[in-house]
């Protein structure tokens, strides 16, 4: 080959290199967290936040949110909450005998919110979180990553603690364990319900 045909050869393989380093995409996905000082000092120490969920169907669940637990997590769902951002959604996901999901608004669990938020849990680097997954206990749903939690969360229908440490628990429910039950029942294909139920609202009380 003469030397034409060899910078014309070492020019191809030049473009056919970018072109494949261009095609991958290796960046985290961006976390929009608020400063740690920020939302620790946004309740006083011992705070609770109070939240009820009423359901179309008339039912009512009411939580404790614990913000010593999880002060970020909690900050960014009563921000969500006190938008409406939850209110007409749905609980797509349910496994009777382990937890029920909802938040999502595209339905389909793979939607969310604006941001993502820093998971405030052990396997994460945030050790004052020691709430534990049992009946009752809602806590964010996130994919791999520890940093991609932003709208979903879940309701333990039973105790779940291998899910201690992992993802970020932030509160417990008081009242509606007959509701919780009822969810749970819900007919499904799958996890998926067969008739989605529908949160009519969620508030602070």
């Amino acid at each position: 080959m003469n030397r034409k045909g060899m910078y014309v050869l070492l020019l191809c393989l030049c473009i056919l290199f970018v072109i494949a380093g261009c095609g991958v995409h290796t960046e985290a996905p961006v976390v929009d967290s608020m400063p740690e000082e920020n939302a620790s000092t946004r309740y006083k120490e011992g705070e609770i936040v109070n939240i009820k969920i009423v359901m179309q169907d008339g039912g009512v669940m009411k939580l404790a949110l614990y913000p010593d637990k999880a002060p970020e997590t909690v900050a960014n769902f009563v921000d969500l909450v006190n938008e409406g951002f939850y209110n007409g959604l749905t609980f797509h996901r349910i496994v009777e005998g382990f937890m029920i999901q909802g938040g999502d608004p595209d339905g389909t669990g793979m939607g969310g919110s604006a941001k993502t938020i820093r998971g405030e849990f052990a396997a994460n680097g945030f050790e004052k979180n020691d709430l534990s997954h049992k009946r009752g206990v809602i806590s964010m749903a996130r994919t791999n990553m520890p940093n991609s939690a932003s709208s979903q969360f879940f309701i333990c229908h039973d105790d779940a603690s291998f899910l201690d440490g992992q993802y970020a628990a932030f509160g417990e429910m008081t009242e509606g364990f007959e509701v919780l039950d009822a969810l749970a029942k819900t007919p499904v294909l799958g996890e998926t319900p067969v008739t989605k139920p529908v949160i009519e609202s969620i508030t602070v009380e």
